[in-house]
C-alpha cells in the first residue's frame, strides 16, 4: 500500500490511549469539514481513568451537523440529557443536529479492549467551526492537563470551544439557554479571553498554522496571536 493510501495520524493523546487518524483522500466523504477515524484503547490506564470519571460537559454546535458511526466496540452518546445511546456497529451513523446538546464518551471496559468509530462534521463557511485545527489543539490541551496533572482552566476551554464553533450547555432552567450559552462563549471565551491573553490555537499543536491564523484574524480580539512567522 502506497503512502497516499495510508491513514494519517493527526492526534495521539494521553500516551496513545486515544488516536485520531485522517483517512486517505479517496476514502474521505464529501461535504465534511473533518473526517476522522478515532480509536479508544479501553485497557489503557488513562482511558480507564477517563471512563470512570465524570462525563465530559454537554455542548452544542450551532453551525454544523456532527456524524458518529461506530466500527468496533461501543461508544456512549448522550443527547439533550434524556437520550443516552450505547452505539455499536449495528446502529449505523448517528446524526447530531445543530443546537442539539450532546456529549460522547468511552464506556468502562466490558465490550472489549478497543473502540473505533468514525467522527465527522458538516462543512460550513464559518471561520469558527469544528475541524482538524480545533481538535488538534483541544486534545493537546487536554493532554497537558491530564499528563501534567494540572487543573483545567475554564476560560481556556471556553476560548477554544468558541473558536471551534462549540458552546457549553447551560442548565435547563436558564431561560433562552442555548442563545445565552453561545453569547457567553463569545463574550467570555473570545472577547475577554483574548484580552487576557488566551488563544485558541497554538503553532506547536497545529498542523495547518496558516489556516489557524486565518481563523484568528477574523476577530479583533484574537488576531494578535496570528503570528505567521513566529512560534507561539
Amino acid at each position: 500500500m502506497s503512502s497516499s493510501e495510508q491513514p494519517e495520524l493527526l492526534i495521539n493523546a494521553f500516551d496513545g490511549a486515544i488516536q485520531v487518524h485522517r483517512p486517505p483522500p479517496q476514502h474521505r466523504r464529501p461535504g465534511r469539514a473533518f473526517d476522522f477515524d478515532v480509536s479508544f484503547r479501553l485497557d489503557h490506564p488513562h482511558l480507564i481513568t477517563l471512563a470512570s470519571a465524570k462525563k465530559p460537559p454537554m455542548h452544542f454546535h450551532p453551525h454544523q451537523e456532527e456524524y458518529i458511526q461506530v466500527l468496533e466496540g461501543a461508544l456512549g452518546v448522550e443527547i439533550e440529557g434524556d437520550r443516552e445511546y450505547i452505539l455499536t456497529p449495528a446502529d449505523g451513523e448517528l446524526v447530531v443536529h445543530p443546537w442539539a446538546n450532546h456529549r460522547l464518551y468511552p464506556l468502562a471496559k466490558g465490550s472489549g479492549n478497543y473502540t473505533r468509530f468514525l467522527l465527522s462534521g458538516e462543512a460550513t463557511a464559518e471561520a469558527f467551526r469544528i475541524d482538524t485545527v480545533f481538535f488538534q489543539n483541544w486534545y493537546a490541551y487536554q493532554d497537558e492537563v491530564v499528563l501534567g496533572r494540572r487543573k483545567m482552566d475554564l476560560l481556556q476551554v471556553m476560548n477554544m470551544f468558541d473558536a471551534g464553533g462549540s458552546y457549553l450547555t447551560f442548565p435547563r432552567w436558564v431561560p433562552f439557554r442555548s442563545w445565552l450559552s453561545q453569547l457567553t462563549g463569545i463574550v467570555v471565551g473570545r472577547w475577554l479571553g483574548g484580552i487576557l491573553g488566551y488563544q485558541p490555537f497554538h503553532r506547536k499543536w497545529t498542523g495547518d498554522w496558516q489556516l489557524a491564523c486565518e481563523k484568528m484574524e477574523t476577530s479583533i480580539f484574537l488576531r494578535r496571536f496570528a503570528g505567521r512567522e513566529k512560534t507561539l
